[in-house]
């Protein structure tokens, strides 16, 4: 079978009508219907049933369709992935990042742009409250996020950097004066409510529900960015754990960052959607893997 005729075939099986189908496709409604007639005959069964008013799929149609729109997909990601290699490595690349953190990426944007001239990262702030949203929108063709991520949509690439976590409190909380507290000090606070975007698993990742000795932590109010997150510590509406470089970018007033000594390291991974990947995509997944893990001092006192 011809990639036209399965291109007639499917826009038909999308279209249920042949006038339709022949005007999507720019050619005439006989030429159509020759290509259906043509494959009916080398399968030996009607695809389609036509009456005077309707087109429908028959069951070897149905079955037929989702192979033929399989194998169609796979074709043009393959033509498409041969275009992109014969182009090159060039365009933009749409990088999603928390915050202050792309200044901890330096290394790694500019060891791809010394290999890579003809492609530009751009800078897109996400938030910790919507993570994926930006992703599968096509907002952003890559984000450096927190493991664990376990989305079926989503693929998951080299750890880029690491780092410690620090308590953000209020300097009125009888713990501002620690020079550390542990998980454990959690169960007497209220930690941020991120409100209901971000998955359950990958937010309790990095501020738990329970103590270690399972003591319930309290949650809310909700703040859906860092700065809404930074107001409410300061005026000593809740807590949060946040990663160790908060330290070194922010000295807000009102607001103490303890460390917790007892916490995992972070470990910041990138991550794309699977059906976007690219080549200027592959070639910066392989930048990062070739540059390594870069671990990030906390820049507390």
């Amino acid at each position: 079978m011809e990639l036209r005729d399965i291109e007639i075939f499917l826009a038909l099986a999308e279209e249920l009508h042949f006038g339709r189908t022949a005007e999507r496709l720019r050619i005439s409604q006989a030429r159509v219907s020759q290509a259906i007639k043509k494959q009916e005959r080398r399968i030996g069964a009607p695809l389609f049933d036509r009456t005077s008013r309707s087109v429908t799929l028959t069951p070897v149609g149905k079955a037929l369709r989702v192979e033929l729109q399989q194998a169609y997909d796979l074709i043009q990601g393959g033509l498409a992935r041969a275009s992109e290699a014969a182009l090159g490595v060039r365009g933009t690349i749409r990088l999603g990042v928390l915050g202050v953190l792309a200044h901890e990426l330096r290394p790694l944007i500019e060891a791809f742009g010394a290999q890579y001239p003809d492609c530009d990262v751009e800078l897109v702030e996400i938030h910790f409250s919507d993570p994926f949203t930006p992703l599968r929108t096509g907002r952003t063709d890559v984000e450096l996020l927190w493991r664990p991520v376990h989305e079926p949509d989503l693929s998951v690439g080299p750890t880029v950097l690491t780092e410690g976590r620090v308590l953000a409190v209020t300097t009125a909380s009888p713990l501002a004066g620690r020079e550390s507290v542990s998980l454990e000090d959690l169960g007497g606070l209220r930690l941020l409510d991120p409100g209901s975007e971000a998955p359950a698993y990958w937010f309790e990742a990095m501020v738990p529900t329970y103590t270690p000795s399972g003591r319930r932590i309290a949650r809310g109010p909700v703040a859906r960015t860092f700065h809404e997150l930074l107001a409410l510590v300061a005026g000593g509406h809740l807590a949060c754990p946040v990663n160790g470089h908060v330290g070194r970018y922010y000295t807000p007033p009102g607001i103490a960052f303890l460390p917790v000594h007892d916490a995992p390291l972070t470990e910041w991974a990138l991550v794309w959607s699977t059906a976007s990947e690219s080549a200027r995509l592959r070639a910066f997944v392989q930048t990062a893997q070739d540059l390594g893990t870069i671990h990030i001092s906390d820049g507390v006192c």
